[in-house]
């Protein structure tokens, strides 16, 4: 959806009401005024979409003990981490961001641990190339180009793109959460794993994910 700047009269005490809803939901003023007239006039817009995926992920994500949901620093973004059995506990950050208007992306995943050890983030770089191996043997037909993600040094970036089925705003945050969640259970596994037993345990977890992915009816 386009936007221009259009001018508008309004009371000081209005504004102030404004502005303060807007602080809360972590918007601009001018986003706020937007979403309410949107919200008085039906019209449906990019935020409220976030809006709406966000909400169903949160509510999956609230359901598992295991994740802590973050405060966010933009409306476009969600954040959850948990820890991994890993020495101290170090913790992972899985964030979300939506995009408002790409017609072919829908967002991207972020995965990234605070941890300044080699040895942790030489892991985690594995198990990221594990995980783009296991996804491009099962979405080949959806991404023939390859998986759109990056690994660089502990970090992982996975490119969403939009469905090609038609699709709820609940049904996109149903699938964000599964993936989530999925991959946070193959990296915890990769991380019980003895090394004499790597090869079984991937093997392993390769064919969980298959399954997970032939639950779900959107890809992204």
């Amino acid at each position: 959806m386009n936007r221009n700047i259009y001018s508008l009269l309004l009371m000081d005490d209005v504004v102030s009401a404004v502005d303060q809803l807007a602080y809360t939901q972590n918007t601009s003023r001018s986003n706020m005024v937007n979403q309410i007239l949107a919200d008085y006039l039906s019209v449906k817009t990019p935020e409220q979409r976030m809006r709406d995926i966000f909400q169903q992920i949160e509510a999956l994500m609230d359901q598992q003990s295991a994740f802590q949901i973050q405060f966010q620093p933009s409306d476009a973004m969600l954040s959850v981490r948990t820890a991994l059995a890993y020495k101290y506990r170090p913790t992972v950050r899985y964030s979300v961001e939506l995009f408002r208007n790409d017609p072919k992306v829908l967002g991207e995943l972020r995965v990234s641990s605070r941890t300044q050890s080699a040895g942790l983030l030489q892991m985690l770089d594995s198990f990221f190339r594990l995980w783009q191996k296991l996804e491009e043997g099962v979405l080949l037909d959806q991404h023939p180009a390859g998986i759109p993600c990056r690994i660089d040094n502990g970090r992982y970036v996975r490119t969403f793109y939009w469905p090609q089925e038609a699709c709820t705003n609940t049904q996109l945050g149903e699938t964000i959460s599964a993936y989530i969640q999925t991959f946070d259970r193959a990296l915890k596994a990769f991380f019980e794993l003895d090394e004499s037993n790597w090869k079984e345990g991937i093997e392993k977890i390769g064919l969980e994910y298959q399954k997970a992915l032939q639950k779900e009816k959107i890809l992204l």
